[in-house]
């Protein structure tokens, strides 16, 4: 089976810029570029789906300055994109509780998502405002709000049904994450069969395309299992 869609979860900005005796927030420039090299590497692989765990609900409670930061960072960040020639090709869509972002980040997903939502075949998923767990929590309430307005019946409700309401109904062959060996919430029930590649001495800033390659690589000499 074939590599179609890829998880990445971005972590060491923090950390990354600590190491250099450096300000948070030039950690998350850093990490801002290497998104955009990631989106090559992936076009190069044929890997046609993307999502990326960027911003969790619990980093609602980082301190304020490296917050508000990541806000305007966030806001120029997409409105660069729309004129970036590597996202002519590619969807963005964001996944999560993104009503919880300013309206000012709101607005500029939206008009994103609005201005590439025409392009292929590439796609790429934000992962912001996002847990795991409140995505299974906020799909149970679409489907009892769609049972209470007899859009569907409880016999109905299935893996299947269920997956449709989550934020994102896809599943990623694999998952890489920087700087730590564990999920952390991502893609809580999508990620049930995905192949897990953890590089706990690599902070997101310093990813490279090697490393990025070699997990290419032990993903396609993998011998997946799908049950016991």
């Amino acid at each position: 089976m074939g590599l179609n869609h890829l998880g990445v979860i971005l972590d060491g900005n923090r950390r990354f810029a600590k190491r250099l005796m450096l300000n948070p927030e030039k950690g998350h420039e850093w990490g801002y570029k290497k998104i955009k090299e990631l989106f090559q590497w992936c076009k190069e692989e044929k890997i046609y789906e993307l999502t990326l765990y960027t911003f969790s609900l619990e980093n609602f409670n980082r301190p304020k300055k490296e917050f508000d930061y990541l806000m305007k960072l966030f806001i120029k960040a997409f409105k660069e994109l729309k004129e970036d020639a590597n996202v002519k090709d590619m969807k963005v869509n964001f996944i999560g509780r993104i009503i919880q972002f300013p309206k000012e980040v709101q607005n500029a997903m939206q008009e994103l998502m609005e201005f590439t939502k025409n392009n292929s075949p590439f796609k790429v998923n934000f992962a912001m405002a996002y847990s795991g767990r409140a995505e299974i929590v906020d799909a149970t309430k679409r489907i009892i709000k769609k049972i209470k307005n007899k859009e569907l019946k409880e016999e109905e409700i299935n893996e299947h049904t269920f997956a449709k309401n989550l934020y994102l109904n896809s599943e990623p062959d694999l998952i890489i994450r920087t700087s730590e060996s564990r999920l952390s919430g991502f893609l809580t029930y999508q990620s049930t069969y995905s192949e897990l590649e953890f590089l706990p001495d690599k902070l997101w800033p310093e990813f490279s395309k090697e490393d990025f390659t070699n997990c290419i690589k032990k993903f396609y000499i993998r011998q997946r299992r799908f049950g016991i």
